[in-house]
């Protein structure tokens, strides 16, 4: 029995492997239903069937209230920016060819979370407040990711970029911005120092329907482009002179590809702060999963990334209520143990 079933027409052909529409399948279902969960359990715990009639506008007020303008936006969020960090880490995987690639090893995450508290330092007044709109902050983290990754990519050029050169550059330039943040820190109002260190670290409190609908038509955005370019991701696994053999513009390619990386990685950190590990172990359990095609890989990986993310928020703000710990401490210590298991693994590659 073929693992594949086809498609065709007159304009459209395509084949689709059985096994990748099982698991995304079984994963869209557990993400919906971590959803559901996740909007129901707080101070005011809400049953799953209610909180599926509030969807729907047919619960009562106090619940879609606390559903519809606190808690669903900030799951929405977890939800976008995992899918993005998943998307982001597969990418990188894809052209660096190393399972270890992902956009908070190579400094993406680094160079947004540098922009950050750099925005906070310099337009930081006496008081305990900001001289500008705190709204403008996405915006510099977002062009802190992109031009880490254009300074990773113009380091690494030699007639040409590869791959080793890609990620070396990109390891040295994430110590660089961990520094000069670090820098920041210090020499910016004590006050401050707090706000900053959590936003480092990943924190999605404080999410609002504003930063859901900004950040949602970029991920789309950006995941349909990456999916008219796979086929290019997937020559880039080949290796370079392989791909050429193909037709394929490897440089041209692997800068597309970078900038696809980078806007994901940037436009989730920008709202979510520097949740790490995401982009590192999402796309390794999808490859396990689905295997190496990013056609099936891709969307695995989103929904892994979405799951790992959402679950990291609820056990954050539930674990201690009503404390509040920053999400990124939890992916962290799944993701850290991971990457040395990944090490482990790799050690006579």
């Amino acid at each position: 029995m073929s693992k594949y079933s086809s498609y065709r027409n007159k304009w459209l052909s395509f084949l689709l492997d059985k096994k990748a529409i099982t698991v995304t399948t079984l994963l869209f279902i557990v993400t919906v239903a971590l959803l559901i969960i996740s909007v129901g359990t707080g101070d005011l715990q809400i049953a799953p069937l209610d909180v599926v009639k509030s969807f729907f506008g047919a619960g009562n007020e106090m619940n879609e209230l606390v559903i519809k303008e606190f808690r669903l936006p900030r799951v929405l969020l977890a939800f976008l920016s995992g899918i993005a960090l998943a998307v982001a880490g597969a990418i990188l995987q894809g052209i660096i060819r190393n399972p270890l690639a992902s956009p908070d090893i190579i400094g993406i995450t680094g160079g947004a979370s540098f922009a950050a508290v750099l925005f906070l330092t310099i337009f930081a007044d006496n008081a305990t407040s900001i001289t500008v709109g705190i709204e403008w902050l996405p915006f510099a983290a977002f062009l802190g990711a992109l031009g880490t990754g254009l300074l990773v990519y113009l380091l690494s050029w030699n007639n040409g970029v590869t791959p080793i050169r890609l990620v070396l550059i990109g390891i040295g330039l994430a110590a660089a911005m961990q520094a000069l943040t670090n820098m920041m820190i210090i020499l910016g109002p004590l006050y401050l120092a707090s706000q900053a260190h959590i936003w480092i670290t990943g924190s999605i409190n404080g999410a609002n329907w504003n930063q859901v609908l900004t950040l949602a038509p970029w991920v789309f955005t950006i995941l349909i482009l990456v999916f008219i370019y796979i086929r290019n991701l997937n020559i880039q696994e080949l290796g370079e002179e392989i791909a050429k053999g193909f037709g394929s513009w490897v440089q041209k390619d692997r800068l597309i590809l970078l900038l696809f990386s980078t806007a994901l990685a940037g436009g989730a950190v920008a709202f979510v702060g520097g949740i790490g590990f995401v982009g590192l172990m999402a796309p390794h359990m999808a490859r396990k999963l689905v295997g190496s095609s990013f056609g099936a890989l891709i969307p695995t990986a989103a929904l892994i990334g979405a799951i790992v993310v959402m679950a990291a928020d609820l056990v954050a703000r539930t674990v201690i209520a009503p404390l509040e710990i920053p999400a990124g401490v939890f992916t962290a210590a799944i993701g850290a143990p991971y990457f040395i298991y990944l090490l482990y693994r790799t050690r006579n590659q």
